[in-house]
């Protein structure tokens, strides 16, 4: 690999350049009304949320960015503790009869105790890979403070360090390629010969690093065979866990400059002129039903043939390979935002508005951004955050990677927040609301894998557990796919939806994507288990009604009657809410797969007609649990009892007007805060209701900047890198952000089809959306001025659909012919179309 002049290859035209409005507006390109999409930084990380994330979907790293050393925290996807486990519990049956007994006599608190015999065992725990550490000579330590800039370019998926010293203007650049499988770094000086580092590769974890050759470090090592330490097993008893190696390769100019090996396991490079580091790195995890004592898989080897391939090319082709790759997905959206000139005016001359000159503008931080967004609501902050969701969901979940964790892939921790755990009662879904509606379908790949996985232990759950067929998966899993309850408390550990509302992203792959192979191949086999298992799952209580028991709402407990806090008692209202979609989701795609006179379908929809109402309080909220409970906790952070009206389907503002009310009041009773990822659920939601103004409130909310010092005294917000913020980093909020704001623009149902139906006229008063999907495999992109519609095209590629267009009261009917572009005026008129390059 040899240093040398970028070409960028030619990429196939993307969504977003697909139509173009009438006439054209500064708005209306596919950048060029706003500021570069970059995350900027004017000094050093101090702490990891200030640190930039590049990934792969696979390998991630964190760049600090420091001046006279740098470290990148590496983490590779498949890097957990544990070894695959017995998900089943002989004794549950016994225990969940006694529960039941408890839940039907009223003695909730004493359900609620009883409950703790049906937890399981703690899940495993996500572990990073280690540390690349590059240390500069002295003269480092005297850079020019002013001369520093760090950035992450959202476009090129590239992290950019500059700095000067003693006049040498020095640059590092750090990506994660995709095709290529590496993390590479190119440092570089503007004068020859003035480059001097070494270079090693550290872990936290049990590993052996050296020197390979006279170029090369290579680690190996191994994660913890379980990740809770018990005192039962001496240490020659754990099992093995899974084995990783890594490799770092290191290149410097030809002309001048030295390599060589110091204190056998670290590289010195002296007087070059460039230097390129690339590393792979690999795992023994071969599924998670083999035993890593069991893997046929050699790290090694596969990390070693990684490096040899991606040698064969030059650092140029390496660099254009890379960002055609990522481009390629994320070019298929753009947006732009603009305020009102009135608006502008009215707040003079700030951070982000016209004021300021092109350079100044560029060298403000983003932290400072967003700590002036609750005067100025800079609309280009709100689409640099809109994007960097998009940029980390393509970052951290790409085909053939692991599901994005609790915190993505970027965990520099041994013992994490949660375990990085996936959580099956928001997160891990959330984490893939934007996939769909932000055009980015490939990376549900991982999660589709993973239920697969989890529908094969969740089998053995459902058949020992609870003795009832179809598969069954609770609140929180891991890398080796655990379906059992977690280890804990019932108010969170018992919870049997998880598998459930994870199913419900298989149908809307399919809405979105009318994939009929799909749908018959890989997601109706899936919901079949699922709802196979709901149907045992059900009980008829004393109205008639089919209800669960015993029932939990997710992390949020209740007073008895009697006055004793509980957690357990029978059919809640997310329990029914889950239930509903699942069964509406089976009945729809029976239709489509002519699946509809099967014996199961037909005992879904006798099962439909009974399923216990969703009901409204006293107070006119929605009814949490099937009994009108005290809340000791009315600003809870989960919104459970509202999962009908997003992301489901069976609370809508044209179908159940009464239950909107109540959704609505039930909002304003759960208030503002919360952490990130409520923050963004009650952004959607309130979307879902239409109310804009609600729905930009939530926006700005998530907008505080966190001190990483004191993190605890805020609740959501964003780090200086838009980490955004539990407290501490979760990434769910990220992705949940870019979902919502994608429905305050458009919403949709395969019959259906709603324009701007949560925009902030008065915030957001002109611009240009490109390449959102709808539902029914259309894709949208529209533009505004003056808050009110300008264009919209609409066009389906490989299939004819018929859709209801609404808009500010006007509904029209349209069929879109595929291969066809379409452009709708205000009034939703077709006013020209063409065909679809």
């Amino acid at each position: 690999m040899e240093e040398g002049h970028r070409w960028v290859l030619v990429k196939k035209p993307c969504d977003r350049d697909a139509w173009s409005p009438t006439l054209l507006s500064s708005n209306s390109g596919s950048n060029s009304g706003s500021d570069p999409l970059k995350i900027r930084f004017n000094e050093p990380a101090k702490y990891w949320t200030d640190a930039l994330p590049i990934g792969n979907g696979r390998l991630g790293a964190m760049v600090w960015g420091g001046v006279p050393a740098e470290v990148l925290n590496l983490n590779e996807d498949t890097l957990w503790t544990g070894i695959p486990g017995d998900y089943t519990d002989p004794n549950a049956p016994e225990a969940l009869a006694e529960v039941r007994k408890l839940v039907n006599e009223g003695q909730y608190a004493e359900a609620t105790s009883a409950a703790a015999q049906l937890s399981g065992e703690p899940s495993e725990v996500y572990q990073p890979l280690g540390d690349v550490k590059i240390e500069f000579d002295d003269s480092h330590t005297k850079y020019d403070k002013e001369s520093y800039h760090r950035e992450l370019d959202l476009d090129t998926a590239t992290v950019t360090v500059r700095y000067s010293v003693d006049e040498v203007e020095f640059t590092r650049e750090h990506f994660v390629s995709y095709p290529d499988q590496a993390i590479v770094v190119k440092i570089s000086g503007n004068k020859p010969g003035r480059l001097n580092f070494t270079a090693s590769l550290d872990s936290e974890l049990h590993h052996r690093s050296y020197a390979k050759g006279k170029s090369q470090i290579a680690m190996q090592g191994s994660c913890p065979g379980k990740g809770i330490a018990s005192e039962s097993l001496e240490d020659d008893d754990y099992p093995e866990g899974i084995q990783f190696s890594a490799f770092l390769d290191l290149q410097i100019s030809g002309s001048m400059g030295t390599l060589h090996v110091l204190d056998d396991k670290k590289l010195h490079v002296e007087g070059c002129d460039w230097a390129i580091i690339m590393l792979s790195a690999s795992s023994s995890f071969d599924g998670p039903f083999i035993n890593p004592s069991d893997s046929q898989r050699d790290p090694s080897s596969e990390a070693l043939s990684t490096l040899n391939s991606i040698k064969r090319f030059s650092y140029s082709e390496v660099y254009s390979r890379h960002v055609s790759d990522h481009q390629n997905l994320f070019h298929s959206v753009s947006l732009q935002l603009s305020k009102s000139s009135k608006s502008s005016i009215g707040n003079g001359c700030n951070l982000t508005n016209n004021c300021l000159a092109g350079g100044q503008k560029q060298s403000i931080s983003t932290a400072d951004r967003v700590k002036a967004f609750k005067t100025d609501e800079d609309p280009s902050l709100v689409e640099l955050l809109f994007q960097f969701g998009r940029y980390l969901l393509i970052s951290s979940s790409r085909p053939g990677t692991q599901a994005s964790n609790l915190q993505g892939i970027w965990n520099k921790d041994i013992h994490p927040a949660w375990d990085c755990a996936p959580h099956l009662n928001i997160n891990l879904q959330m984490n893939y609301w934007p996939s769909l509606p932000c055009n980015l379908k490939e990376s549900q790949e991982p999660l589709f894998d993973y239920i697969s996985s989890l529908s094969v232990n969740g089998h053995k759950t459902a058949k020992v557990n609870y003795q009832a067929s179809g598969w069954v998966a609770h609140q929180i899993s891991d890398i080796w796919a655990k379906s059992s309850p977690d280890f804990g408390q019932p108010v969170w550990a018992l919870w049997q939806m998880g598998g459930a509302w994870l199913c419900t992203h298989l149908w809307e792959h399919y809405t979105y994507t009318v994939d009929k192979d799909f749908l018959r191949n890989k997601a109706y086999p899936l919901l079949e288990g699922c709802a196979a298992f709901l149907l045992d799952w059900l009980i008829e209580g004393p109205e008639g009604y089919l209800g669960t028991n015993p029932s939990t709402s997710p992390e949020h407990n209740f007073t008895a009657p009697d006055g004793k806090p509980a957690s357990v008692s029978n059919t809640s209202t997310m329990d029914m809410a889950i239930t509903r979609e699942v069964f509406s989701a089976i009945v729809s795609a029976a239709e489509v797969l002519d699946k509809s006179k099967d014996i199961l379908i037909e005992r879904v929809r006798k099962a439909q007609q009974r399923l216990y109402p969703t009901k409204i309080s006293t107070d006119g909220t929605i009814m949490e649990w099937a009994k009108d409970f005290k809340d000791p906790e009315v600003h809870h952070r989960h919104l459970s009892h509202l999962f009908g009206l997003f992301p489901g389907h069976t609370i809508t503002l044209q179908k159940t007007p009464d239950l909107c009310k109540a959704a609505e009041k039930s909002l304003q009773k759960r208030g503002i805060e919360g952490p990130g990822w409520s923050t963004t659920w009650k952004t959607a939601l309130w979307a879902r209701l239409h109310n804009s103004e609600h729905a930009y409130e939530m926006v700005k909310h998530l907008f505080d900047l966190v001190d990483p010092e004191n993190p605890r005294s805020f609740e959501g917000g964003l780090y200086s890198n838009l980490f955004a913020a539990h407290p501490p980093f979760q990434i769910d909020a990220n992705f949940g952000f870019s979902a919502a704001l994608a429905e305050m623009l458009v919403q949709s149902t395969m019959q259906e089809l709603y324009l701007l139906p949560a925009l902030p006229r008065d915030k957001w008063d002109s611009g240009c959306v490109k390449g959102l999907k709808a539902r029914g495999g259309v894709t949208v992109s529209m533009c505004w001025s003056g808050g009110e519609l300008d264009e919209v095209g609409l066009w389906s590629e490989d299939h004819n659909v018929t859709k209801r267009l609404h808009y500010g009261g006007t509904s029209v009917t349209t069929t879109l012919s595929c291969g066809t572009v379409y452009t709708f005026n205000k009034h939703l008129q077709c006013v020209r179309s063409h065909a679809l390059e």
